[in-house]
């Protein structure tokens, strides 16, 4: 059964840290933001062209993420996708921030999922660290389980990203290995002002799926 198949039947799922028990995310576990990538050979979504006012988000200029093949060609699909950037985004930029009440946060995510990603983002900032460098973000599998709930499955390739001291601007590099890959499950539910929301997220680092 695909993933995301046997995602949409779980009735509750909670973000989960990917790292070690002692808390550190040791070698790039953060949840990245999203970018367009200009490879012929890739894509990405694109800015939503809705008219509901969103929170704004910034990324600095060494946080980048690449997106590949994630548009369908559908419409309706490729907003829900649109809104998953813009949700993997927000929670970067409110790790840079030091920011887990972030605007952005409690805008694309709901339930426990929103808790899941304060908690994850409070716990960069209590030890004192940020994210830097490129990931990467592919095979995304959508299913929608209705008109306004969906279960999306995909991988990121952290081998390139890292986390950083706050203070000293220091990457912490890590040997890259399995672990460098990670397999994410979502739910998503669409809001009356037609916003994807994720309501359920987790991860599996090192899943076989996602190593390359």
């Amino acid at each position: 059964m695909p993933i995301a198949v046997a995602f949409a039947a779980a009735s509750a799922l909670l973000l989960t840290a990917c790292g070690g028990d002692d808390g550190a995310s040791g070698g790039g576990d953060e949840i990245a933001g999203a970018e367009k990538d200009a490879s012929p050979s890739k894509s990405a979504a694109s800015p939503s062209s809705d008219a509901v006012k969103r929170p704004s988000v910034t990324l600095p200029s060494d946080v980048k993420n690449v997106f590949e093949q994630w548009g369908t060609g559908d419409p309706a699909k490729d907003a829900l996708l649109t809104d998953v950037t813009h949700r993997i985004n927000a929670t970067d930029a409110a790790i840079v921030a030091s920011d887990p009440d972030s605007e952005a946060l409690r805008f694309y995510y709901k339930g426990e999922a929103l808790a899941g990603a304060a908690t994850w983002v409070k716990g960069y900032v209590d030890d004192g660290r940020s994210v830097t460098g490129t990931v990467r973000f592919y095979d995304p599998d959508l299913v929608m389980v209705d008109k306004d709930t969906a279960a999306l499955a995909y991988c990121a390739d952290e081998s390139k990203a890292s986390d950083k001291d706050r203070k000293t601007g220091k990457a912490e590099k890590t040997p890259v290995t399995d672990d460098s890959y990670v397999a994410y499950n979502s739910r998503l539910e669409k809001g009356e002002d037609g916003v994807w929301r994720t309501t359920a997220l987790e991860s599996e680092r090192g899943n076989a799926k996602c190593v390359r």
